[in-house]
């Protein structure tokens, strides 16, 4: 026979709406204080994360320069050219100022001071130079408080994900106080898991598709004969932005539990609709990514092998229990 289910057993354990509003101010106030704690550790560190961070935009800058100028470059490579028209009397006299016994100026034609120059006077010089050093493969910036603004933008960034570990700690205090002893153990198993599916998915956008979708994007300026010339705040926010999509996405596998946990899909369900499903996580990775097919692809593909997994990960999770320890559903 079932036991009935007695919430006076937990009596001593409610809270009142008042207790409740002053447990969400400390959680909160807390947690604001170890973000401004990690922001002004992250301004100490910005300027090494906005260099670290234009290292796939500079690599994907150089690669397509050296690309447009594989024609143009010497047996030794790393190195493009720039194409110069100059005056081989002006030339001349400029040596035989440093050098008067090594050029013999009498036997150029005379020329006047005031003679204007034509083109088919001048001699075509090509100026050779690491494409590192190329000014074209560097990051601009186009308003004066542009640099400012970047700098405490990273801060704030770099700060956030400091301060992450404590201001998740202190909302699961405020959270993990309305929640019974077995649903707390459920959030402290989620919760190190999520963390790790997000930051398994923001270390495949930085490290894998940055690649693919700046060699993609950078194809067009080279049909179109444009010069990129990216501005930092554009890709700080790129950077930002697609790291961010594929760690929500990869939640994929935890969102199929909870659904499956609370009688809204089962895992028959899951199996029966995976050809709709995998439309579906097909639409949401053009959504967030910038549409070019490789960062979709490169979002799409882990996402279906995700959707399996959760299928899994509902089969080997144990099922919802009431506080006796009784089954449900």
């Amino acid at each position: 026979m079932h036991r009935q289910y007695n919430e006076d057993l937990f009596e001593s354990t409610k809270m009142t709406f008042g207790e409740h509003l002053d447990e969400l101010r400390r959680a909160l106030v807390r947690a604001v204080l170890s973000l401004v704690i990690g922001c002004l550790i992250g301004l100490i560190f910005a300027g090494d994360l906005i260099d670290y961070v234009q290292i796939p935009l500079r690599e994907a800058l150089t690669d397509y320069y050296t690309r447009l100028e594989a024609e143009k470059l010497t047996a030794e490579q790393g190195l493009v050219t720039n194409e110069h028209f100059v005056d081989p009397y002006d030339l001349a006299k400029a040596f035989a100022e440093l050098a008067p016994q090594a050029i013999d100026m009498s036997k150029f034609p005379p020329r006047a001071p005031d003679a204007v120059v034509q083109r088919k006077d001048l001699v075509k010089l090509k100026i050779y130079h690491n494409v590192e050093a190329d000014p074209r493969v560097r990051v601009i910036g186009l308003t004066m408080q542009e640099p400012f603004v970047v700098y405490m933008k990273a801060a704030f960034v770099l700060g956030a994900i400091i301060s992450s570990p404590f201001v998740f700690y202190f909302i699961w205090q405020f959270v993990a106080a309305g929640l019974y002893p077995h649903e707390q153990r459920y959030v402290r198993v989620f919760l190190p898991f999520s963390i790790c599916l997000f930051l398994a998915g923001a270390a495949l956008a930085f490290f894998v598709v940055f690649k693919y979708v700046l060699a993609f994007l950078f194809t067009f300026f080279e049909w179109m004969g444009i010069d990129p010339d990216p501005r930092i705040t554009d890709w700080l926010s790129f950077v930002l932005f697609m790291p961010l999509g594929f760690g929500i996405s990869f939640q994929l596998p935890l969102v199929m539990l909870f659904l499956e946990r609370i009688g809204i899909f089962s895992i028959a369900n899951y199996r029966s609709s995976w050809r709709i499903s995998v439309l579906v996580i097909c639409f949401l990775a053009m959504v967030l990514t910038p549409s070019d097919p490789y960062s979709m692809m490169l979002m799409a593909a882990p996402l279906v092998g995700l959707y399996f997994f959760g299928i899994l990960l509902c089969r080997w999770m144990p099922r919802r229990t009431t506080p006796f320890g009784e089954v449900i559903g």
